[in-house]
C-alpha cells in the first residue's frame, strides 16, 4: 500500500513532465528550447557568438571600423592597437597585415566568405543527398543499388583530394569552391537519410497512410520528411564547420577564394611568410576558424540532445530542480 501511495503521489511530477515535453503545451516549442539553451551554458555561449558572427558579416560595411581593401604601405605589419598614422580615435584592434590593411576590418569581412561557402555548400549538398537518400530508402531496390552504388564509388576518393584536382582544372572562386564542396558532400546526407527512411517506412504511421490511399510522394513528403528533419539539421551544422575547415584548407593551398576577395583561410595563406615577426596575422584568423567550428559543433550537440525525446528530459529535470 505504501508503494501504491508513493505511485500516486508521483503521478502529478510525470503529468509535468509530460505536457512540459509535449509539441500541444502551452510552453511552446521556442520557450522550451530557449530554457534549454539557457541551462547549457556552452551551448548558450556558442550561439550568441555565432550570432554576432553572422550579425557582423552581414553588417560588415558598417560593422568594420576600415576599409578592408585601403592599404598604406608605411603602416605594414603593425602590431595590435596601433593607432592610425593619418590619426583618429579608433587604433588597428588586431593589426595590420603586409600591405597596411586593417586585420579586424578584413577579418570581419572574411568571414561574409566563409561563411557564405559553408551555408551554401551545405544546403545544396544537404537538398540533393537529403533528396536521394529518400528515394533510395523508400523504393529501395534498382534505385536503391543505383544511388549506393555511386556513393560508395565516390566516398572512396579523398574528399579534399578530389576537391583539389577539380580546383586545379577549373579554377578558383567563390561558386567553384561552392560547387565543389557540395559535390563532395552529398553522400553524408544520402546515407544517413537512407538509413533512418529505411528503419520508418515499416512504421505504423507509413501503413496507415497507404491505407488511405496516400500516394507515394505525399508519405515522403508529408510523412517521412518531418520526421528527417531534426537529425538532417544536426547533420548539417556539423557539416558547416567542416566545410568551413575544408575552405579554408583550400584557400590555404592556393586554390580556393582569390584576391581581391578575402576569406579566413586565404588571411592565413597570406599571413605564414610573417609568422615570425608578425604573429597576429595568422593568429586571429586561426582563432576565428577555431571559434566557429568550435561553436558549430558545440550547438550542434546541443540540438542533438535536445531534439531527442528520449534525452529532452534532462533539461526539463534540471529547470525543474533549479
Amino acid at each position: 500500500m505504501s508503494g501504491m501511495g508513493e505511485a500516486i503521489r508521483a503521478a502529478p511530477a510525470a503529468a509535468t513532465w509530460d505536457e512540459e515535453l509535449s509539441p500541444r503545451a502551452p510552453v511552446g516549442f521556442l520557450r522550451m528550447y530557449g530554457r534549454a539553451l539557457a541551462q547549457d551554458k556552452l551551448a548558450l555561449v556558442a550561439a550568441i557568438f555565432l550570432i554576432v558572427l553572422t550579425f557582423l558579416a552581414v553588417f560588415a560595411p558598417w560593422a568594420a571600423p576600415f576599409d578592408p581593401d585601403a592599404d598604406n604601405l608605411f603602416m605594414r605589419n603593425m602590431p595590435p592597437m596601433t593607432m592610425p598614422e593619418e590619426g583618429g580615435s579608433i587604433p588597428h584592434i588586431m593589426g595590420t597585415d603586409a600591405l597596411g590593411r586593417d586585420e579586424l576590418s578584413r577579418l570581419i569581412f572574411g568571414s561574409r566568405i566563409s561563411l557564405a561557402v559553408g551555408l551554401a555548400s551545405v544546403l545544396i549538398s544537404g537538398s540533393v543527398g537529403t533528396l536521394l537518400g529518400l528515394l533510395a530508402g523508400f523504393y529501395r531496390g534498382h534505385v536503391d543499388d543505383a544511388i549506393m552504388r555511386l556513393v560508395d564509388i565516390q566516398m572512396g576518393f579523398p574528399s579534399l583530394l578530389l576537391a583539389l584536382f577539380v580546383l586545379y582544372v577549373v579554377g578558383g572562386g567563390v561558386w567553384n569552391v561552392i560547387f565543389i564542396l557540395a559535390v563532395t558532400r552529398w553522400m553524408v546526407y544520402a546515407r544517413v537519410t537512407r538509413g533512418l527512411v529505411l528503419s520508418y517506412r515499416e512504421n505504423v504511421f507509413v501503413e496507415a497512410a497507404r491505407a488511405t490511399g496516400a500516394t507515394d510522394r505525399r508519405i515522403i513528403l508529408r510523412h517521412l520528411l518531418p520526421n528527417l528533419l531534426s537529425p538532417i539539421v544536426v547533420l548539417g551544422t556539423l557539416e558547416v564547420a567542416y566545410v568551413i575547415l575544408t575552405e579554408a584548407a583550400l584557400s590555404f593551398l592556393g586554390l580556393g577564394i582569390q584576391p581581391p576577395m578575402s576569406s579566413w583561410g586565404l588571411m592565413l595563406s597570406q599571413g605564414r611568410q610573417y609568422i615570425t615577426t608578425a604573429w597576429w596575422l595568422v593568429t586571429f584568423p586561426g582563432l576565428a576558424i577555431l571559434l566557429t567550428a568550435l561553436s558549430l559543433n558545440l550547438l550542434a550537440t546541443w540540438t542533438r540532445t535536445v531534439s531527442d525525446p528520449t534525452q529532452r528530459w534532462r533539461y526539463v529535470q534540471r529547470s525543474r530542480g533549479s
